[in-house]
C-alpha cells in the first residue's frame, strides 16, 4: 500500500507556525485580555451534543471537556481577540434530530460553526444539512465517512483518527502477538461496519483471517444469544460495542467463557467506556487487551500537557472524576472535543474570521493545515491533517489489563495509519 499525504507548502507552514505559537502561549499560563478586534461580539460555536439516547454517557463528558477547553481558550484571549461561547443542543443521538439541531444552531442560535458530533449515524444524517446551510461542521466521530468522500466540503474531522486508520495500524501487532484466526463482534450500524470491513482487510493483509462476523444491534440489552456464534477455533476475539448496555455486554462475555479456556481477547475500549474496570464480574479481563485513543490510566511517560488536560477537565490518574471516583470518563475519545476546539481557533485565526460571511475561508484555512504539534492544545499527541480528505491521523495505543489497570504495551507509529486518499474535497465547489 502506498502512503499518500499532502506535501506542506509555504501557506501551510505559516499556519503551523501560528499553531505552535498558540501552544507556547498556553504553556506559559498567560491570560491576556481580549485584544481590540473589528467586532467585540462573542464568536458562537454550536455543539451537537448526545445528551440523551445511546450516546449519553459520551455526551455528558463531551460537554464537560468542551466547557473546560473553552475556559482555557478564553483565558488565553479567545479567537481573534473575541470571547467565545458554546451553545449546546441535544440531538438525542438520533440522526433525524441531528439534522434539526444543525438547522437550529445555524438559523436560530446564529452559531458561526458546529462541532462535537460523535456517533456515525448522526453525522451521516446531519452533514448533508450542514452542507446545504454552508456552515462548517467539525465532527469527532471516528467513522470513515469523512475520509471516504461520502460527505461534503463543509464537513471535517481534525481532532480524531478514523476507524480505517486505527485498525490498519493495530492489525500487525494483533496478528503477531495474539493470533491470526479472528472472530469479530461489533455493533450493526455504520461505525461497526467500518470495523468489520477495514479490520477484516487489515488482518488479511497480515496473513490472517477473520473467520466469523457477529453483528449486534447497538440498542441490544442482552447478548447471550450472540456469543455461541463464536467458533471454537477462534484465536482472537475482537469486540467493539457501544450504547448504555456495554457493561452488560462485557459481563455476559465473561460469563460465557467462565473459568474455562478462551481465546485471546482484544477489544476497543468503546466496550468499556464510562465503565469501572473494577466492576464485579469483569475480573476475567485481566490479561486482555484494548485499543485506546487516549489511555484512561495516566501512563508513566505522560507529558505535562497530559497532566494539565486531566486537571482542567477534572479527571484523576485512573480516568475517574476527581469529584466522584465512581464516575468514569469516556477518556479514550473525549480529547477529540478539546483538540477540535483548538483546531477551530487556528482555522479562524488563519482565516481572519469576522462573521458568517467568512465561513468558507475557515474551511479553506483548515484545508491548508498539515497537522498539529503535541502540547496543551493537543494533549493526546501529534496529528497529521490531510486537507484533501479532511481527516486527521495520529498515534494509537494498545493497553493490557494488568493488576486491574490499563497499561500501554504498544503505541503505533504515525505512518502505520496512513492510507491512499479516497477523495479530494478541495476540488469540490462550496
Amino acid at each position: 500500500m502506498t502512503n499518500k499525504l499532502l506535501t506542506p507548502n509555504p501557506s501551510r507552514r505559516s499556519v503551523l507556525k501560528g499553531v505552535a505559537a498558540g501552544g507556547a502561549l498556553l504553556a506559559t499560563g498567560m491570560t491576556p485580555r481580549f485584544v481590540q478586534a473589528q467586532s467585540s461580539a462573542p464568536i458562537k460555536l454550536g455543539f451537537q451534543l448526545h445528551r440523551t439516547g445511546i450516546g449519553a454517557s459520551y455526551g455528558r463528558w463531551y460537554e464537560r471537556t468542551a466547557t473546560a477547553a473553552l475556559k482555557v481558550l478564553n483565558d488565553a484571549g479567545g479567537i481573534n481577540g473575541r470571547p467565545v461561547e458554546i451553545v449546546f443542543e441535544d440531538d438525542g443521538t438520533d440522526p433525524k434530530r441531528g439534522a434539526e439541531v444543525v438547522e437550529k444552531l445555524t438559523s436560530q442560535a446564529n452559531c458561526d460553526l458546529i462541532f462535537g458530533t460523535l456517533f456515525s449515524h448522526v453525522v451521516m444524517g446531519s452533514a448533508p444539512r450542514a452542507g446545504e446551510l454552508k456552515v462548517p461542521y467539525l465532527v469527532c466521530s471516528e467513522g470513515h465517512h469523512v475520509a471516504s468522500g461520502a460527505l461534503n466540503r463543509w464537513t471535517l474531522q481534525p481532532g480524531i483518527t478514523d476507524v480505517k486508520s486505527q485498525v490498519q495500524s493495530m492489525a500487525p501487532w494483533v496478528t503477531q502477538m495474539l493470533g491470526k484466526k479472528v472472530t469479530m463482534v461489533f455493533p450493526d450500524y455504520a461505525f461497526g461496519h467500518d470495523h468489520r470491513d477495514f479490520f477484516t482487510a487489515a488482518v488479511a493483509a497480515q496473513g490472517g483471517e477473520v473467520i466469523k462476523h457477529v453483528a449486534v444491534p447497538p440498542t441490544e440489552t442482552s447478548f447471550t444469544r450472540y456469543f455461541p456464534q463464536i467458533p471454537s477455533d477462534t484465536e482472537v476475539l475482537y469486540h467493539v460495542m457501544v450504547g448504555p448496555a456495554v457493561l452488560t455486554f462485557v459481563k455476559e462475555l465473561g460469563e460465557f467463557y467462565g473459568s474455562g479456556a478462551r481465546p485471546q481477547i482484544f477489544g476497543f475500549i468503546d466496550s468499556l467506556e464510562a465503565v469501572n474496570i473494577a466492576s464485579p464480574g469483569l475480573e476475567f479481563l485481566e490479561g486482555t487487551h484494548f485499543w485506546e485513543g487516549h489511555p484512561r490510566y495516566k501512563q508513566a511517560d505522560a507529558s505535562e500537557a497530559e497532566t494539565a488536560y486531566r486537571a482542567a477537565v477534572g479527571v484523576d490518574d485512573t480516568g475517574a472524576s476527581v469529584s466522584d471516583p465512581a464516575d468514569i470518563a469516556t477518556y479514550a475519545h473525549m480529547f477529540s472535543v478539546w483538540e477540535t476546539l483548538f483546531a477551530i481557533k487556528d482555522a479562524m485565526q488563519a482565516a481572519g474570521y469576522q462573521g458568517p460571511d467568512d465561513r468558507q475561508k475557515v474551511v479553506e484555512a483548515m484545508e491548508a493545515m498539515t497537522g498539529f504539534d503535541e502540547g496543551n492544545e493537543h494533549p493526546q499527541g501529534p496529528k497529521v491533517f490531510n486537507g484533501k480528505t479532511h481527516q486527521a491521523f495520529g498515534l494509537q495505543s494498545i493497553s493490557r489489563v494488568e493488576g486491574g489497570k490499563l497499561v500501554r504495551v504498544h503505541q503505533t507509529a504515525m505512518e502505520d495509519g496512513f492510507y491512499p486518499d479516497e477523495v479530494d474535497y478541495t476540488t469540490q465547489s462550496f
